[in-house]
């Protein structure tokens, strides 16, 4: 069943990503800025740190995140953070694209973490963060994890 639930919100990130582009081909365009790089290495810098407050007024009130074990809310997703205790990591093949407010960055991560109590080896995978420029600058509203678990 979780995997179930995990593979819908995947399509719907990937929706998302989709509807995004059409929006973008329609005419609101912004060329890769290397805002999105800057902004998702800060959010990295802030979890191996763990600058709690920094990632409280950088995540959205509305905040979701996807990992291969189920979706979290603000609040679940600092919490994860706080157990992270994360070890040297490498950024990597970033893609950047906007779409009115929001900001869509993939790229992969090298790191050793701890998800559920598994730990896993440090070997590229993909991540997902989406950002929404608020009254407060940019805020991520979408985090996804995929990597597998097993």
């Amino acid at each position: 069943m979780m995997m179930k639930t995990v593979k819908s919100i995947m399509y719907a990130l990937m929706g998302l990503m989709v509807m995004t582009q059409g929006i973008s081909i329609a005419g609101e365009t912004y060329p890769d800025t290397g805002l999105g790089e800057k902004l998702v290495r800060q959010f990295w810098t802030d979890m191996k740190t763990e600058n709690i407050k920094a990632l409280e007024a950088m995540m959205a009130p509305g905040f979701q995140s996807i990992h291969a074990d189920g979706a979290r809310n603000r609040q679940e997703e600092i919490e994860l953070i706080k157990g992270l205790h994360m070890k040297p990591y490498v950024l990597d093949n970033f893609r950047e694209t906007h779409a009115g407010p929001v900001m869509i960055v993939t790229y992969t991560v090298s790191v050793s973490e701890t998800i559920a109590g598994k730990n896993l080896a440090a070997k590229p995978s993909p991540r997902l963060t989406a950002w929404l420029k608020t009254d407060h600058g940019w805020q991520i509203i979408v985090h996804a994890n995929p990597r597998c678990l097993h």
